[in-house]
């Protein structure tokens, strides 16, 4: 098949659907990737102009979805944590493909640090409420900056001493090829990833079978599974991939495990737990339910 496969335009977008792009042509079809420019790339400062600082939610995913929806592309490559919990009926997501380390990263300009050896009151960036809250939570002393802006941006502004640290995803660093930047890899239980963090999701029309018989052969059982329990877990705590909520889970020696966590952004209050169940979507449902159900009882009503 001759496929149009639509992508965001920065660099790691780029990378990362080109990533997809090279699965299908091994399959055998002829992939054409189209830039389309979204919101958020309009946005070079995206904080100065969207009251409180809060990135309206889908501003990375609507316009590929209207290509999509136009018959511009045939599909769309999303970073799957951007995708909004509740996406448009006529559009499916066809494929979990592949996810790079889920987990969130410290760095600094001399390298060589960890969230515990930061120096007493040092300076953190981050856009996320979520980080912000659980970094405080370990280390009260720490002093926050909001920082937004594409990775190498946010690396310039750590080198010109705006910041002592950054807290950024990994995947879109080791993706970039700046893996070697990272200080720390921060575990799961002290910083609990946004849901679906690192994982790539391919978006289709949900009428168009071609394609969706073409892309579901990238798809990850496995992965969609502990994607899709990490996006319940957000659903379940009323959030929005702005909540100061983390989940991360994955399949393995045949069980289910699930890591979630809520902190409050100024890191007064924090929780998280570890839940496991059988690999299947009915017990997924029920075990993001009933960790959603705690952080909501433990932290999220107390901050909304």
């Amino acid at each position: 098949m001759r496929l149009r496969l639509g992508t965001r335009g920065s660099r790691l977008a780029r990378l990362q659907s080109e990533r997809v792009a090279l699965r299908l042509r091994a399959l055998g079809h002829r992939v054409e990737v189209v830039t389309v420019l979204t919101e958020g790339d309009r946005r070079p400062n995206p904080s100065a102009t969207v009251p409180g600082g809060s990135l309206p939610e889908g501003m990375f995913v609507s316009a590929l979805e209207r290509a999509l929806i136009d018959g511009r592309v045939d599909l769309a490559v999303h970073s799957a944590k951007d995708v909004p919990l509740r996406p448009r009926e006529d559009l499916v997501l066809a494929a979990i493909p592949e996810r790079a380390d889920p987990r969130d990263a410290l760095v600094t300009a001399g390298g060589g640090a960890c969230l515990q050896s930061l120096a007493p009151g040092a300076t953190f960036g981050t856009d996320s409420p979520r980080r912000m809250g659980f970094v405080r939570s370990w280390r009260p002393d720490l002093r926050h900056r909001p920082l937004r802006g594409n990775v190498d941006g946010r690396l310039r502004r750590l080198a010109a001493g705006e910041v002592d640290a950054l807290v950024v995803a990994a995947a879109g660093l080791d993706r970039l090829g700046l893996g070697g930047r990272i200080d720390e890899r921060l575990d799961p239980e002290v910083v609990p990833p946004a849901p679906a963090q690192g994982a790539l999701a391919v978006q289709c029309r949900a009428s168009d079978r071609r394609v969706l018989e073409a892309v579901a052969r990238l798809d990850d059982p496995a992965l969609r599974l502990a994607v899709v329990t990490e996006r319940l877990v957000l659903e379940a705590t009323g959030g929005t991939c702005h909540a100061p909520v983390g989940a991360l889970a994955g399949v393995s020696h045949g069980r289910l495990w699930l890591v979630a966590g809520a902190a409050a952004p100024d890191g007064g209050e924090r929780h998280v737990v570890r839940l496991e169940a059988e690999p299947r979507e009915a017990e997924a449902r029920e075990l993001a339910a009933v960790a959603g159900g705690e952080l909501m009882e433990k932290v999220v009503s107390h901050v909304a």
